[in-house]
């Protein structure tokens, strides 16, 4: 494959950019709006161009959500739940590793991954707080957990969105009856061997479990009024989500505009509150995706990506097995170190190419698809947008979750699930 000098040049600032960020002598946010502006100031992209690159149905979510999750953090209500969740579970560390990360694979299959973490990783530092436990497992767990949980559904990642949207036969019930099953068997596994690797570690003491068992949940809320209205416009927003394709809305608009309601309803004219809930934004994770996307859009523009992905599928032969399992794990390799959204657009009119050239039945290229390209996102801190989202949060209680340090253990569980994807696709479809 021979690559034009925009090809050379676009895919030298790619390999540079995630040096910086593997190596970490730059903070990834930096070197992400460095790159991207390289990218814009070598004559790769316009300046319009890159903007139109930028996905902001992704970045207004995240800022809608961070929004609305920062205001209802006012009401105590994560300590609530924190406290809710230790009692049920009298207190057990490990017990309450796999029940958040359950809750949070449930949630993901009908929120976005991103909303999810940002509803359930207050949770986790605040409960984790009380027993006096690392909080770095339990974030390792819930990110993985988030994405597993996505995959399962049609609206639980932006992969699965866009597959739905492009195959009409692809609707909610068939990702949920297709990939529901694999992908609670992905979840069990991984916090089987979570639980296995830190029973050791995460131990607390006889009086703080009872010190925790004692305590009153319901005086965790400090203020009803407000958590009433917060919820309100959540149950909104989360119905939105579900009925998105009915409204003709995107998550983006539905996520602002209830973020906009909730400080019209809560604060109006009182200018710190609104401060206050805007600095509850986590703007270096936001920027951060700004200059990825553009870099992103860079390959894309270039044709680095379509180029990548026709060498691949032409190098299969034609063969459907042999197709499928190179969709698979190359999806999940990809995803692992570049944004899912601009390879699975790459991807879809491949495989529509390969029905017009006489495969009939391409349901198997599909799923392959949807799950390399979501459960990749577990392979590196990098690959998903809740793995960055729980990052920078860990980064504001004080916590450095490594990129080094991540990878050590998402890209072998990747690996242990794109595995038994392997499987469930070869005897389930081929």
């Amino acid at each position: 494959m021979s690559l034009n000098t925009h090809e050379i040049l676009a895919l030298s600032i790619f390999v540079v950019v995630y040096f910086f960020i593997i190596s970490e002598i730059v903070h990834r946010t930096i070197i992400a709006l460095l790159g991207a502006a390289v990218m814009i100031m070598s004559g790769i992209l316009t300046q319009s161009k890159a903007i139109s690159y930028v996905d902001f149905n992704t970045i207004g979510l995240l800022v809608g959500m961070m929004l609305i999750v920062s205001i209802t953090a006012e009401t105590g209500v994560f300590n609530y739940m924190a406290l809710w969740s230790a009692q049920k579970v009298k207190a057990r560390p490990l017990y309450l590793m796999g029940a958040l990360a359950f809750l949070t694979a449930f949630c993901s299959g009908f929120l976005d991954n991103v909303t999810t973490v940002l509803l359930t990783v207050p949770v986790t530092f605040s409960i984790c707080k009380k027993l006096k436990i690392s909080v770095y497992p339990f974030l390792l767990v819930q990110i993985m957990a988030s994405n597993i949980g996505g995959t399962a559904t049609m609206i639980g990642d932006p992969p699965n969105i866009m597959l739905s949207s492009a195959v009409p036969q692809l609707n909610f019930v068939a990702f949920l009856t297709h990939l529901g099953i694999v992908c609670l068997c992905i979840l069990t596994v991984t916090v089987a061997i979570f639980m296995r690797l830190y029973h050791k570690q995460l131990m607390t003491t006889e009086e703080l479990r009872e010190e925790v068992m004692k305590m009153d949940a319901g005086a965790e809320i400090t203020n009803a009024p407000l958590l009433k209205r917060c919820l309100v416009v959540l149950a909104l927003v989360i119905a939105g989500f579900i009925f998105h394709d009915l409204l003709h809305a995107d998550n983006a608009s539905i996520a602002l505009c209830g973020a906009a309601l909730l400080m019209l309803w809560t604060m109006r004219k009182d200018e710190k509150s609104i401060g206050s809930a805007l600095a509850g934004v986590e703007w270096v994770a936001i920027f951060f995706f700004l200059g990825l996307f553009i870099i992103i859009g860079g390959l894309v523009e270039t044709g680095v990506i379509t180029a990548l992905a026709k060498a691949a599928m032409h190098a299969t032969g034609g063969n459907m097995t042999t197709t499928t399992m190179l969709v698979l794990w190359l999806s999940a390799f990809a995803s692992a170190f570049i944004d899912n959204i601009p390879f699975v657009a790459t991807m879809i009119p491949l495989i529509k190419d390969m029905g017009n050239m006489g495969i009939t039945n391409l349901d198997p290229l599909w799923w392959a698809l949807s799950l390399g390209a979501c459960l990749g996102g577990n392979g590196t801190l990098i690959g998903a947008s809740a793995n960055v989202v729980v990052a920078s949060l860990a980064q504001a209680h004080g916590i450095k979750m490594t990129f080094a340090g991540y990878t050590r253990y998402g890209l072998p569980m990747m690996l242990l699930s794109i595995a038994i994807s392997a499987v469930y696709i070869y005897f389930w479809y081929l």
